[in-house]
């Protein structure tokens, strides 16, 4: 049974393990304090299970499902747990606006995805997953109208083909994933979030995500 260790309990780790778990993997959530989870992690014993960051971050294939703005900051201590191992990094870092959507990118001249591995130099990190919303759609991607993308973004190609395959896990086919190359790249599907306080003035607050038509 493949391991899976998901970083971060909010919404977004909790539809990643409902999901994965469901799709047959062993799933670990790591919260900062293990002694005061989310109420979700209370479930079935068989189910996703609760640990401190430290465990779920030692397994092969890790999940930064935390606040983009606090992650390398919580992620720079786990550097030595996290060698070797392959990071999935779906999360957008933002500075919030009083409407609570992103006004800005904090690292506007690069990428939180590669902050991150500059923080982590032995990990493999991949960028994917951040360009759709909310989080339930990242594990059922074909609810909505129309195709959506999934981008990857990486310096390791055997890191992106693990991640590819635990996409699908969540849903995707394969054919509406994009690998866009180099983690260099993440700084186009990071950029997305800017886009998304204009959206749901226009839209509303309803699911969408990027796509390319092709």
């Amino acid at each position: 049974m493949e391991t899976i260790g998901i970083l971060g309990a909010g919404n977004v780790g909790r539809a990643l393990a409902t999901r994965l778990h469901e799709a047959g993997c062993r799933v670990l959530v790591g919260v900062r304090d293990p002694d005061r989870p989310p109420l979700w992690l209370d479930g079935p014993a068989d189910g996703p299970r609760r640990t401190g960051l430290p465990e779920a971050a030692s397994a092969a294939i890790v999940v930064n499902a935390l606040p983009g703005a606090e992650s390398v900051r919580v992620l720079r201590p786990l550097r030595p747990t996290l060698a070797g191992a392959v990071l999935v990094d779906v999360a957008n870092a933002v500075e919030l606006g009083p409407d609570g959507l992103a006004g800005a990118l904090c690292y506007p001249g690069g990428s939180l995805a590669e902050e991150i591995q500059r923080t982590l130099p032995e990990t493999s990190v991949v960028k994917t997953l951040n360009t759709v919303g909310p989080a339930e759609l990242m594990t059922d991607p074909t609810s909505l109208a129309a195709p959506l993308s999934a981008f990857l973004s990486g310096d390791d190609g055997e890191a992106k083909a693990l991640v590819a395959g635990l996409l699908g896990k969540l849903g995707w086919p394969a054919e509406w994933i994009v690998d866009l190359g180099a983690l260099s790249t993440a700084w186009w599907p990071e950029s997305f979030v800017l886009m998304v306080r204009p959206l749901v003035a226009a839209l509303g607050p309803v699911p969408f995500g990027l796509a390319v038509a092709r």
